[in-house]
């Protein structure tokens, strides 16, 4: 697959991305959470209570580690899912412009992992450790933030599934060198020319947290196909709905596409915490969401929609193989 440049596709800007300051009253916090995952599938959280310590020590960990040379860090790979990658995006031919690590949130992986990754793995797997616990809890009030704003009684029916010891939640760093060729980039003031980092899926999980640094690069689609620039934000977390959380709720929250661009004048780093379920566990909506409406998914386990996702392309819409089509509520 030949990575395609962007040359003269749809852009436009908008309103910025709703801004939640999570500080706020709960009442007036969930609703906002709730709109924001209807109207876009995104938005970004401030006041989250991550302290920048440990922000900073894990994105200083992983800069050392992507600033080897390149057959020390093949050391730490091939990904299989795990460890480190370079282009190859999945199994199925998908290529971009981006070296990555993903890692298993089990501190035990991430402790053998570091190994290859670290000349001071203790110090490596310790900020990361320290970065997931932060960032789980923050996807675990969030989740519970999206339930009360739902009217859903028990408030911990989409965080237990993160908080479980057998939750199958990744990290994932992604770095987006410097493009190196100058045909590659058009500094004209009338239009920016980028590639392809990432190309546009959305996330399988229910949820991701993500940060990067002050660079920007990630796009989402709206409805009308246009591809809508993120700003950066150093103080902020996006997050993010994803493909699991559609479905737990009956398609009311939006799974969005997006993808990250690279650029010419200054490496993008970002880290996204992949809030997943444990392997077997069911994922279907709770009745006080579905309340009178037909259930448009059938209910599947995680595991099942692993095997999904692995077995297609990044772009491939998954969610669409579990949908339950109108003649399927006819026969029943």
């Amino acid at each position: 697959m030949v990575v395609a440049s962007i040359r003269s596709e749809k852009k436009r800007g908008v309103d910025e991305l709703p801004i939640i300051d999570l500080s706020g009253k709960s009442s007036d916090v969930s609703r906002l959470i709730v709109r924001a995952c209807e109207d876009y599938g995104f938005f970004k959280v401030v006041n989250h209570g991550v302290p920048n310590e440990i922000i900073s020590k894990v994105e200083e960990e992983s800069l050392k580690f992507f600033a080897k040379p390149a057959s020390e860090k093949q050391e730490a790979g091939p990904a299989n899912p795990f460890g480190y990658g370079c282009k190859n995006i999945g199994f199925n031919g998908d290529i971009g412009e981006v070296e990555y690590l993903l890692l298993s949130t089990n501190s035990l992986s991430i402790s053998q992992r570091s190994q290859s990754i670290s000349t001071e793995p203790l110090k490596f797997s310790s900020a990361v450790n320290s970065y997931v616990q932060a960032v789980k809890g923050l996807a675990c009030e969030i989740l519970d933030l999206m339930a009360e704003g739902l009217w859903v009684p028990d408030t911990s029916v989409f965080s237990r599934l993160i908080a479980d010891v057998e939750s199958d939640s990744m990290l994932r760093f992604n770095y987006y060198p410097l493009l190196k060729h100058g045909r590659d980039w058009d500094t004209s003031p009338l239009q920016t020319h980028h590639r392809v980092g990432f190309g546009a899926h959305s996330d399988p999980q229910i949820l991701t947290i993500l940060r990067s640094n002050d660079v920007g690069g990630l796009q989402i689609s709206l409805d009308d196909g246009v591809w809508v620039p993120v700003t950066p934000d150093p103080d902020a977390f996006c997050v993010n709905v994803g493909d699991l959380l559609q479905a737990m709720t009956n398609g009311r929250f939006v799974s969005v596409r997006h993808r990250a661009l690279t650029n010419s004048y200054k490496p993008r780093l970002s880290m996204a915490y992949f809030a997943g379920p444990p392997l077997q566990a069911w994922v279907t909506s709770p009745p006080e969401i579905r309340s009178n409406e037909p259930t448009l998914y059938r209910p599947f386990t995680w595991a099942e929609y692993k095997n999904a996702m692995y077995s297609l392309r990044l772009g491939d819409c998954r969610l669409d193989l579990f949908r339950i089509h109108p003649h399927d509520h006819i026969a029943s």
